[in-house]
């Protein structure tokens, strides 16, 4: 293995995607160096090419939690902000499993008199010390990331009609479908969005990227969908659709 491998793997956690030109230029080789440097981290499954260089593999399962947490922090923070801003001090919001969703409940930590139901025990402690009425669905404990899946999350979750829903996704694809990895997590995603007067998707462009076998619903059911950058064939079915696209 290259002594560059590393650092190309820090660079995609960190940034979600890696360049070939960028690659060269940060660790001054040739960029017929670095695509054979990122062959060899494809064949070892460590990454999967794109157009242009790689990006972190995606499939039947999800990257690691910790891993999720540090792609495009900033990104993320800047639409949980916008995401905030949408929801009025005293509304009833239902904010669902995700790094993205995380930080819009801190983002939500200056309002008053929320109620958010949650089946996201990171967004439940982040919440805590607020004045929010903090309602954890139950469910199965998923572990790796503090989620409450499966029949008696979805369950609980019908018991409610909140305000707004913010819900994210682990992948999107070209034809506008929301897609995540765990059956059990998208059955919950589901009635969150079933039980919501208005839906916010929180997802930024690498999740164009990346693909995932379980289909949540269409873009067309979202009511405002927050992203960094969408290609235009998306913008243009978003219009169609009635979906509002919002930048931070």
């Amino acid at each position: 293995m290259s002594f560059r491998h590393p650092q190309i793997l820090d660079i995609a956690r960190r940034d979600g995607r890696v360049t070939v030109d960028g690659l060269a230029e940060a660790l001054g080789v040739t960029v017929q160096t670095i695509r054979r440097d990122l062959s060899e981290l494809a064949d070892a499954g460590r990454l999967s090419r794109v157009h242009g260089g790689a990006v972190l593999p995606s499939g039947v399962s999800n990257i690691g939690y910790a891993d999720r947490r540090a792609l495009g922090a900033e990104v993320k923070a800047a639409i949980a902000t916008r995401a905030a801003a949408l929801i009025p001090d005293r509304a009833s919001v239902f904010l669902n499993i995700g790094t993205t969703t995380e930080a819009v409940a801190h983002a939500l930590r200056g309002h008053t008199g929320l109620m958010v139901v949650t089946n996201n025990l990171n967004v439940a402690t982040t919440l805590a010390e607020t004045d929010a009425e903090v309602i954890v669905t139950g469910g199965t404990l998923r572990r790796a990331d503090g989620g409450l899946v499966g029949p008696m999350a979805a369950a609980a979750v019908d018991r409610f009609k909140v305000d707004v829903a913010v819900i994210g996704c682990s992948a999107l694809d070209a034809e506008g479908d929301l897609l995540d990895y765990d059956p059990g997590e998208v059955e919950v995603a589901r009635a969150i969005l079933r039980q919501s007067r208005r839906t916010v998707l929180v997802a930024d462009a690498s999740k164009l990227t990346r693909k995932a076998p379980v289909r949540i619903a269409s873009l067309s059911q979202i009511d405002t969908w927050i992203t960094d950058a969408l290609p235009d064939p998306l913008a243009e079915k978003c219009a169609a659709w009635g979906t509002e696209v919002l930048h931070p």
